[in-house]
């Protein structure tokens, strides 16, 4: 279908011939739905009935298509299984860092349509649960090193000494 039509050729003339041409060359052969009738349109559908439609037809997944805070809501009930897959305590307090980012650029910013209350995850809850679901690690080996506490200044010191 990537030629351009010969001039002084009608248009319906030249699609009747790209038909016959590809059932000829049998790209109309073991079609999904050859055989079957369309299915029947009672009235117009929106652009949403649609894309749910298609969405089920394609299994493709909704997610992407839902409003910000619904989004979030799932993200967040989704949250605790990414938990449960990262390796390090680091890594959970950053993914939980970054949805409760998420979830606050959605509260600072005007939504349209409904406004969905999402709430943030508390990231100690979260930390507990990732290290509840980690095996014990093996007797005599050491815990990780806690990290660094960040020092004050010493100017800091000195003022409020």
């Amino acid at each position: 279908m990537t030629q351009r039509k010969p001039p002084g050729m009608t248009f319906e003339t030249w699609v009747e011939q790209q038909i016959r041409r590809a059932e000829e060359d049998g790209a109309f052969e073991g079609l999904s739905l050859a055989g079957k009738p369309l299915p029947r349109r009672d009235r117009e559908k929106s652009s949403f009935e649609w894309a749910l439609e298609w969405a089920a037809r394609e299994e493709a997944d909704v997610a992407a298509m839902l409003p910000t805070g619904l989004a979030l809501r799932k993200e967040r009930e989704d949250l605790p299984a990414l938990v449960a897959r990262q390796t390090s305590e680091v890594a959970v307090r950053a993914l939980v860092a970054a949805h409760n980012a998420r979830v606050d650029r959605y509260y600072r910013r005007p939504v349209d349509g409904v406004w969905v209350p999402v709430g943030m995850a508390d990231a100690e809850e979260m930390v507990d649960r990732w290290r509840a679901a980690r095996p014990a690690p093996p007797a005599g080996t050491a815990p990780p090193p806690a990290p660094p506490t960040a020092r004050r200044r010493w100017w800091r010191r000195r003022r409020a000494g």
